[in-house]
């Protein structure tokens, strides 16, 4: 009887193919490994360029001294005398109140408008709504300060200069045509059969516009919020036009009285008001930022 020799493959360990697996996965192509050390390369360079100004501001507010000369990034000598001077010598708390009224109030105006503006515009039919739409998309092509004579003529009738409250109104009003095409895009993309449903079960139009399509515009009312409230505090064009006595001054234009004479300027004090004036736009986002993520999703979900 001839023997005939089998040769058998021994198995192969499953540990050991899973292992290979994932290594031939994880092997990139040359031209992805390149594309993606440019990528990061990009990133950092970036990154450098946005933070390295921060770090300039912060540090050239614990510098000593008033000019630019001797600040840099890290003092040598920290001194906390420009943040010290700032509530002792000048207005500067009192300028804050006044920024701080004038962002908290444009930014509930701006949610509150944008959001039932949108929700017409992109709910409901109406005569003129196509012109409308198109007076709205015009008026946002033109920045605000080619209208502050008019703005100013008219404050000027009605009483409102020298007014907080008139130039929060103000900067709702420059705002409003952005923010409803914003929020009426946003409003296109939720399904209108969320709307159909509740009418079917009889809820009002108000109703469907409050337990409904409010907690899905959560992501995009943030990102008004969020806007509206920094506009005000870097303001100056309209402030430096429509307040006129020192009580009612804003921090742009308090901080900018500290650097616009040539021979004797306070830089450093400024810096340390920059620096005060980035806390409160800070928290709010920070407060804010979950709402960006997971809005969409709550009220989805909610729905």
């Amino acid at each position: 009887m001839s023997a005939q020799q089998t040769l058998v493959t021994p198995p192969t360990d499953p540990a050991r193919r899973a292992r290979d697996a994932r290594r031939r996965r994880h092997v990139q192509p040359r031209s992805e490994r390149v594309a993606g050390a440019f990528l990061h390369l990009e990133l950092l360079v970036v990154a450098v360029i946005v933070i390295f100004p921060l770090l300039w501001i912060v540090g050239a507010s614990f510098s000593p001294g008033t000019g630019l000369a001797n600040a840099s990034p890290i003092p040598a000598d920290a001194t906390l005398d420009h943040y010290i001077s700032l509530f002792t010598e000048t207005d500067y708390g009192r300028w804050y109140l006044n920024s701080l009224y004038v962002a908290t109030i444009n930014m509930i105006g701006s949610v509150v408008l944008s959001a039932l503006c949108g929700y017409v515009f992109s709910r409901i039919g109406f005569r003129g709504r196509k012109a409308g739409l198109l007076g709205i998309l015009i008026l946002q092509m033109f920045p605000t300060f080619l209208t502050a004579i008019a703005v100013y003529m008219l404050f000027l009738n009605f009483g409102l200069l020298d007014s907080l409250t008139g130039l929060a109104l103000v900067s709702i009003a420059a705002a409003l045509p952005y923010n409803t095409w914003l929020m009426k895009g946003y409003t296109d993309n939720l399904p209108g059969s969320l709307d159909e449903a509740a009418a079917l079960d009889g809820a009002s139009r108000w109703t469907i516009f409050v337990k409904i399509i409010l907690p899905l515009m959560r992501p995009m009312l943030t990102f008004v919020a969020i806007t509206q409230f920094t506009m005000p505090w870097m303001d100056f064009i309209l402030p430096a036009l429509l307040l006129q006595s020192p009580e009612k001054q804003t921090v742009a234009l308090g901080l900018f009285a500290m650097i616009e004479d040539v021979y004797q300027n306070a830089f450093t004090t400024f810096a340390a008001g920059a620096v005060i004036l980035a806390v409160p736009i800070t928290i709010l986002y920070i407060v804010l930022q979950r709402y960006l993520v997971t809005g969409a999703s709550a009220g989805a979900e909610k729905g």
